[in-house]
């Protein structure tokens, strides 16, 4: 048998650090650093000394959408249907709270290790004794055993009933005791893909099989049961969701009396709530001076954390003109990523240099290994012009690119346009509704798209955006290949084999040195998440980036005594209601002649 300690170290504490033997991979912290900080001019008055804990404490969450996305975890996407699910269920592994992509065990008492069998990795799984699910409408509150992983996975393998399905084909479960579990593999995979499948994320998920199999799966879908710190109280559509404590919670019976999501997409709901002290977190706004603005207000936290979503500009390699490896690097060589970054608040935004982001798991390429390999395209108009003149277009053309209504998107392509310009390409851009510009750009081939967007791993990313079969439109599985690039499919496959994790990652690396080379593609930035809180709120750990895309409200968050709010603010009668990273350096001089440049004239 296999143990995987030899690949991932446990730290101090329960606190799991995804890590390859330390003879090959540095392990760091998120290098994102601390959360930013930014209390307001007047925080000081606000007493940080320990106060009395409210002694029926609900947290009020102000958040960003309109109503409630889908209450079973396994189709959770939007950041409603993610906290919820963070808050109700759990996996047999998790995300350490505040601090992903680091792995821990969660349901499961300790990380599963494998052996081989017959050609096929089998992993095994030890489930914890005593954890409890919650009381359900037909159900009464129960201990997880293996039929209830068992059933779950099962669940999350099935695609009409999981979103993310795919990701479990392969697999078969086998239960081997009351508290244990094999899962097996035709197709090895090594623990940087393995893992995060069984965490308290997509379909790792483990829901109460009693409970689905009592009150039927529509029923379940609006009265979920789980095992997390929160249970599932009350909805009201289009107003909010109500959670209560679990007060047999495996890791201690939560310090919040409930947890409260209002629904507030418009910004000016959130920030009047928030000021009134009807609310005690909210959703950050990325429009200019919002920030600063709620700095001014005394006992007031704004923290930015990850994932951040990444912006990425493709170019469509089989489309004329882009389809001139010259006219690529020209229009890479006339950007300026500090212009794209004032689209939006600098509280909010950070570097992106490759495809995948290093900031926040395996594979992805740092500043300074992109500019040792000469990948870096510092802005050079005059390269740039040469390069256009070289390639045919001394005088330019045009190109026509579609843009979502929504603010930064806008902004981000008003920015492309102003830069190409300065080597005489005409950007013509058609504002689009979101989804509609979703639609346009999947449907027709698009000489230049930008898409934010953020996957768990990196070989999502490179599968998603780079491998033919994801070619748009035309693509075996069309997804979100808009650069329609060829050039990496065996990369991407072999990485994907490969359960070395040191060999992994230098295959990751070794397709986006292809892809930057070609200029396939050019990340721009990626932002952040922001939420503004009282000083009150205690998150219960630090927050430097969590995949439930949300602060996290665990058993351990907590409310001071609430002070009583005051501003300088109006106070306004708006209603609430009704309306571990793996950070292995490639080896640059085996990838040398993948970043020679064919010559410019």
């Amino acid at each position: 048998m296999i143990k995987c300690r030899t690949i991932l170290g446990v730290c101090l504490g329960t606190a799991l650090f995804l890590a390859v033997s330390a003879s090959a991979v540095e392990v760091s912290a998120s290098s994102t650093g601390q959360p930013v900080l930014l209390s307001g001019e007047n925080a000081a008055a606000v007493s940080e000394k320990p106060t009395k804990l409210l002694k029926e404490g609900v947290l009020r969450f102000g958040m960003h959408v309109s109503g409630m996305g889908k209450m079973d975890p396994h189709f959770a996407a939007g950041s409603q249907s993610r906290a919820f699910a963070d808050m109700v269920f759990n996996g047999l592994l998790r995300y350490q709270p505040g601090n992903a992509p680091h792995i821990e065990p969660d349901l499961a008492e300790s990380l599963p290790e494998f052996k081989m069998a017959g050609g096929r990795q089998i992993w095994t799984f030890h489930i914890r004794k005593g954890v409890i699910f919650h009381p359900g409408p037909q159900t009464a509150a129960y201990e997880l055993t293996s039929d209830d992983v068992i059933y779950s996975l099962q669940k999350s393998a099935d695609k009409k009933f999981c979103a993310y399905a795919g990701e479990y084909a392969g697999m078969s479960f086998r239960k081997t005791g009351p508290y244990t579990i094999q899962v097996i593999l035709e197709q090895p995979l090594s623990p940087i893909l393995f893992f995060p499948k069984f965490t308290n994320y997509a379909g790792g998920f483990i829901v109460s099989k009693r409970a689905i199999e009592s009150m039927g799966y529509e029923n379940f879908s609006k009265h979920p049961v789980g095992t997390g710190p929160f249970m599932f109280k009350d909805h009201i559509p289009g107003e909010k969701l109500v959670l209560s404590a679990h007060k047999t919670y495996f890791r201690g019976t939560p310090l919040l009396e409930g947890v409260e999501l209002h629904f507030l997409e418009d910004i000016d709901r959130r920030e009047a709530g928030f000021v009134n002290g009807d609310l005690d977190v909210i959703a950050v706004s990325g429009e200019g001076g919002w920030i600063e603005r709620m700095e001014k207000m005394p006992g007031v936290n704004v923290e930015t954390h990850g994932v951040g979503e990444v912006f990425t500009i493709y170019f469509n390699t089989q489309m004329v003109p882009l389809n001139d490896v010259r006219v690529r690097r020209a229009i890479a060589y006339a950007l300026d990523r500090e212009e794209f970054k004032k689209t939006t608040t600098a509280r909010l935004v950070r570097d992106a240099y490759s495809p995948v982001p290093a900031d926040f798991m395996p594979g992805g390429l740092t500043k300074t290994e992109i500019e040792n390999l000469g990948l870096a395209y510092a802005t050079d108009i005059e390269r740039a012009r040469r390069l256009m003149e070289a390639a045919g277009y001394p005088d330019g053309f045009s190109l026509d690119v579609v843009s979502s209504e929504k603010r930064i998107y806008r902004r981000v392509y008003e920015v492309l346009k102003a830069q190409l310009a300065r080597i005489g390409i005409d950007c013509r851009i058609t504002v689009e509704s979101h989804a509609n510009m979703h639609r346009l750009i999947r449907r027709d081939p698009r000489p230049v798209v930008i898409y934010a967007a953020w996957r768990p791993n990196a070989d999502a990313y490179l599968t998603r955006f780079f491998h033919s079969d994801s070619i748009v439109v035309t693509g075996v599985k069309a997804d979100t290949n808009f650069a329609h690039y060829k050039k990496v499919d065996r990369l991407i496959e072999d990485a994907r084999l490969e359960i070395d994790p040191v060999k992994q990652v230098n295959l990751w690396g070794q397709a986006q040195i292809m892809v930057m080379n070609d200029m396939a593609a050019y990340p721009v930035m990626y932002t952040n998440q922001g939420y503004v809180r009282r000083a009150y709120v205690d998150y219960g750990h630090t927050l430097l980036s969590t995949m439930a895309l949300y602060p996290q409200f665990t058993e351990k968050t907590r409310l001071r005594a609430r002070a009583k709010i005051t501003s300088h603010f109006q106070r306004t009668s708006i209603p609430l209601s009704g309306v571990t990273k793996i950070r292995h350096m490639p080896d640059i001089s085996a990838f040398s002649r993948l970043a020679e440049r064919a010559p410019e004239r």
